[in-house]
């Protein structure tokens, strides 16, 4: 049986989680095939292809679709391939449409999954208590399993894949309640690499005390040519957009430097930053939890050490 990996478009091609999805599926049993939404392309399916889907699904979408509509779709779709597992990221079109799906199929949805194997029943690995503690959980349900999986938790590696075949995804008839549409969407706007791209990270929490020292974090990243991410608890104080929040209930990272400015390490945070490659930490508290997972920790008070660095990289440069 087959795994299926559902894509959204996104400034044009697929989402990295998607190529990281398909990496993971090819270890799976059973061919792989992408669930595609929008509008496509021939790279677009070659890439798709180059990560291990033999089959796209192509639902050429627009950007006013409903996710009800999708998830008719894939109702029927779904009814035609008979797949094992399908999998969806962390995305609001992905968390939407697998909502939808999960209760027309009555089906259960396994959230936050690090790891899958299909190699006996499907078995889900997910963590839990800020990923101090793992579940694997064995679906016993009739297929498919419907799986969100977490942001960076496999690779993206290219297989060589060949061009997939590519096979259009009529909607289906829904009546009245197909007129349902998206009238508008609203995207934070942001500076700077993209933070879940990003090679380095500088991260700022309430350490720093008040917006108005967010700045020097937003100075230091660019200096580095890194993107800007930030707590929970800064997020909530109106600093800075969501869109820059690490973590749990934000984003997942996974750059070669993270700097965490004036973090106390919460649990919650630590989820979306741990898997960095090398993790430098700035606070006065020798105790804060962040010490606990740093590579390199400096105890200093974040308003004296940052702007040292600042300095020391402009004169650098």
């Amino acid at each position: 049986m087959a795994t299926w990996v559902f894509s959204e478009e996104v400034d044009g091609g697929p989402t990295t989680t998607a190529l990281e999805l398909l990496t993971k599926a090819r270890s799976l049993d059973g061919e792989v095939a992408a669930i595609y939404l929008g509008e496509g392309s021939d790279e677009t399916f070659a890439a798709l292809g180059d990560h291990g889907a033999t089959t796209v699904y192509h639902i050429a979408a627009t950007d006013t679709l409903a996710a009800a509509g999708i998830a008719a779709a894939l109702e029927s779709l779904i009814a035609g391939g008979s797949p094992r597992i399908i999998l969806f990221g962390l995305g609001n079109t992905d968390r939407d449409v697998v909502g939808r799906l999960s209760a027309r199929l009555d089906r259960p949805v396994l959230a936050n999954a690090v790891d899958i194997s299909a190699s006996g029943p499907v078995a889900v690995t997910s963590e839990i208590l800020g990923g101090t503690t793992k579940v694997v959980t064995e679906v016993r349900a009739e297929a498919p399993a419907l799986v969100i999986a977490r942001p960076k938790a496999f690779p993206a590696e290219p297989s060589g894949g060949a061009a997939p075949t590519v096979i259009p995804v009529e909607l289906p008839d829904r009546g009245h309640a197909g007129e349902a549409r998206i009238t508008s969407r609203h995207a934070e706007s942001s500076e700077g690499p993209d933070l879940e791209a990003a090679a380095i990270v500088v991260s700022g929490g309430r350490g720093l005390g008040g917006a108005d020292k967010f700045p020097m974090i937003e100075e230091l990243a660019t200096l580095l040519g890194g993107a800007v991410g930030a707590t929970r608890a800064v997020v909530d104080s109106g600093w800075v957009p969501y869109s820059m929040q690490v973590g749990q209930t934000g984003k997942t990272v996974k750059p070669g430097v993270y700097i965490a400015c004036g973090i106390s390490g919460a649990m919650q945070h630590l989820v979306g930053m741990k898997d960095s490659g090398t993790i430098i930490a700035i606070n006065k508290d020798p105790e804060a939890p962040i010490f606990g997972v740093a590579d390199l920790g400096i105890v200093g008070d974040v308003h004296s050490v940052v702007p040292a660095l600042i300095e020391a990289l402009k004169t650098k440069s």
